[in-house]
């Protein structure tokens, strides 16, 4: 199935939009590792059209990041249209997405993201607006459902589709379940058999043998990466070889990975404006490239305390020249525990 805009036509990877995450370095990071197609992080629409200066800066993107699609969020069509329109005319992404899938409470609040899905009339009137303010192709990202009670996602995709949505992508969760429960691939299916624009598949997918399974399992036209990408921008490439019926890629060794972690942590120290805000902001994914390592409590607790670039090489340079003392730390640890416990027992009896 054709994608509408210029992309591998055999089950293209994309890295999902995610807040806080699937910024401008790790998109590049992703894309280098085989994701075919990022989106930018959701940015509000009225963000957008009144330039907010912080808005305008999550837009910047290189040529090295394209395709890209640019995502946006809002419940009012004028204000959606006014943003696509100053997305298109300066930032001229391959394609613009409407996020009617974030179940986030200050943004439901606000009736964006999923809770635009309480009212379908309303969907269909933001994909026409910014259908209707741009000559890029528009796609959507959504839910199964506002509720469980309201879980239609094949009328839903239908009516976006209908609308103006030149591809879909489904989460097969509704808002009120949040993350919690499993992810309905059999939804997916539904809605791929259903419709006629390509459908994107998302969803509970944390290794590549899962991306592999949703797509076999739902026929979806594209494979959408969420939090399996997680310190493992790899994850793209070995999907694609499984899917090629390749043998998967190993993971990097531990110093390999430190130096993709470092790698993804000079290209966000370059493209903040604040060096130590950006090494604050970088934890968590420091935390995510560890996650598994021997060791890896004392470790994160050291990288979650780091406040320079600096500090994370010199973190890393001691676990690679003594990773033996990290277990030590963990052994330490783990008697510490047991002694309080010792300890305890006798004020529980």
């Amino acid at each position: 199935m054709r994608f509408p805009f210029n992309v591998r036509d055999d089950i293209p990877l994309y890295l999902a939009p995610m807040a806080g995450v699937s910024e401008s370095p790790f998109r590049r990071l992703c894309r280098r590792f085989g994701a075919d197609v990022v989106v930018t992080e959701f940015l509000s629409a009225e963000g957008i059209r009144r330039e907010n200066a912080a808005t305008l800066d999550k837009l910047r993107f290189g040529a090295d990041e394209r395709p890209i699609g640019v995502q946006i969020f809002g419940a009012d069509p004028l204000a959606m249209g006014e943003a696509a329109r100053l997305v298109t005319d300066v930032f001229q992404p391959e394609f613009i997405d409407i996020n009617f899938g974030c179940p986030v409470k200050k943004v439901v609040r606000r009736n964006g993201g999923s809770g635009c899905l309480k009212d379908l009339s309303l969907v269909e009137s933001v994909i026409r607006a910014v259908s209707s303010s741009t000559h890029l192709p528009v796609t959507v990202k959504i839910r199964s459902g506002w509720s469980e009670e309201a879980r239609v996602p094949v009328e839903i995709a239908l009516r976006c589709q209908d609308a103006g949505a030149k591809a879909l992508a489904l989460h097969p969760r509704t808002r009120t379940q949040m993350y919690s429960g499993r992810a309905r691939w059999e939804e997916i299916a539904a809605v791929s058999a259903a419709l006629e624009i390509p459908v994107i598949g998302n969803g509970d997918i944390k290794t590549a043998e899962d991306a592999v399974r949703m797509q076999r399992e739902t026929g979806c036209a594209a494979i959408m990466i969420a939090r399996g990408s997680f310190g493992q921008p790899w994850i793209f490439d070995q999907t694609r070889a499984l899917l090629e019926g390749k043998p998967k890629p190993d993971a990097p060794p531990i110093e390999r990975r430190f130096e993709i972690a470092l790698e993804h942590a000079h290209m966000a120290e370059e493209y903040e404006i604040d060096p130590r805000g950006a090494a604050i902001e970088f934890r968590k994914h420091l935390g995510w490239y560890v996650k598994g390592v021997p060791g890896s409590a004392e470790l994160r607790r050291k990288l979650h305390a780091v406040e320079s670039l600096s500090e994370v090489e010199d973190v890393f340079a001691s676990y690679v020249a003594n990773p033996h003392r990290y277990d030590d730390a963990r052994v330490v640890a783990a008697m510490g525990d047991e002694g309080n416990e010792v300890e305890a027992a006798p004020a529980a009896a």
